[in-house]
């Protein structure tokens, strides 16, 4: 088993990263850890060599640009079809908007009710209005179908095609108790299966200050089969279920639980299948969690900043094993506030967040 051979911490005393050995006695007794020239120097008093490791962590958010909404709040999450087209964002007056480039900007893709009134609805940010005309959370296209699934707060898990309109209600409950807080989506796209959060049964979205002070308790992680269209329980008594991704060899899921800091572990295959564990504890709040094409995990942190006079930490990139591969910071100006999600895809890092009013898009590159 890896040991340790240092811990990076911040000004304030967290531990920002855990560094591990490669388990095969190539570090032993280390005396320090240097960092010069995106190179970790390792020192030991017992080996005859210094050890180099190629390490480039910290990368700050500076130039962007933004798409910007018209009146309404951004979104949780933003996701991409199965021709590349988008990105789409569930916003604050319960449609799905997609972007159409700077010729277009936002149109109108899809709602997530039948009964939503477009008089009262079109438009508003009023959390109070939310019950009654949804606010869609997580999103995720399944790139076999191309059929975006949808987790709405308030209606539930739904569906819709292509082509959009409104979207179709998959389910809303589990075991006989009511969603209160649908949160997060993950689809394994050769299974069609669904992954998805539910924050609380207890509270809702609107309500979601109050979830957290509580330290209420009653959020699940579950699965919605579309071949039997049932709804099956993963793990229940999270403390505020949010962000869920699925691993690139299908074997395990993580669970971000935004309340205690944690990223949680939940197998799939396996000799641990179906149990839990912790995988990563984080300094501050997780949000969601998604998978770049590499199998790395992005999390994004809700609010990273220790003060005002320091960047903030936009979200984490982790590797399957937990170790923190990069941290990525805001410019400082507040541009970037209550992160929801980091999704890299096309050599860009799309940063959304509800509480901000334009999706950003960041050149990135690795």
């Amino acid at each position: 088993m890896p040991d340790i051979v240092a811990y990076r911490f911040d000004e304030a005393g967290r531990i920002l990263e855990t560094l591990y050995d490669d388990g095969k006695g190539n570090l032993d007794h280390e005396s320090e850890v240097n960092e010069y020239d995106e190179n970790l120097w390792v020192g030991s008093v017992s080996l005859p060599y210094v050890s180099i490791y190629n390490y480039k962590i910290n990368a700050h958010l500076g130039n962007y640009r933004r798409l910007n909404f018209t009146s309404v709040l951004g979104p949780k999450s933003v996701s991409f079809d199965c021709k590349g087209e988008g990105p789409y964002a569930g916003v604050s007056d319960g449609r799905i908007l997609k972007w159409k480039g700077k010729t277009h900007g936002w149109v109108e893709f899809a709602v997530t009710s039948q009964q939503r009134n477009r008089e009262v609805c079109d438009g508003t940010s009023d959390p109070n209005l939310e019950n009654s005309c949804g606010r869609p959370m997580g999103l995720q296209f399944n790139n076999a179908t191309c059929d975006l699934y949808i987790s709405d707060a308030y209606f539930g898990l739904v569906v819709v095609g292509s082509n959009g309109g409104v979207a179709k209600l998959l389910a809303n409950s589990a075991e006989g108790v009511p969603f209160r807080f649908t949160n997060s989506v993950e689809v394994d796209k050769h299974t069609g299966t669904v992954y998805f959060t539910d924050s609380s049964t207890r509270y809702q979205r609107r309500q979601y200050i109050q979830c957290m002070l509580s330290g209420d308790s009653t959020g699940r992680l579950m699965k919605y089969d579309p071949k039997s269209k049932k709804v099956t329980v993963l793990l229940r008594g999270l403390t505020f279920a949010n962000g869920v991704a699925l691993s690139k060899d299908k074997s395990f899921l993580l669970v971000a639980e935004t309340t205690t800091k944690l990223i949680l572990k939940y197998w799939l295959k396996g000799s641990k299948a179906q149990t839990s564990e912790v995988f990563k504890r984080l300094p501050s709040y997780p949000d969601n969690i998604r998978r770049n094409a590499k199998g790395e995990f992005w999390v994004a942190m809700v609010s990273g900043q220790t003060n005002q006079t320091t960047p903030g930490v936009v979200a984490y990139r982790l590797n399957k094993k937990g170790r923190i591969l990069e941290t990525l910071y805001d410019d400082g100006k507040g541009n970037l506030d209550q992160n929801s999600e980091v999704h890299e895809y096309d050599e860009k890092l799309w940063i959304s967040s509800v509480s901000l009013a334009y999706v950003s898009a960041y050149n990135y590159k690795v």
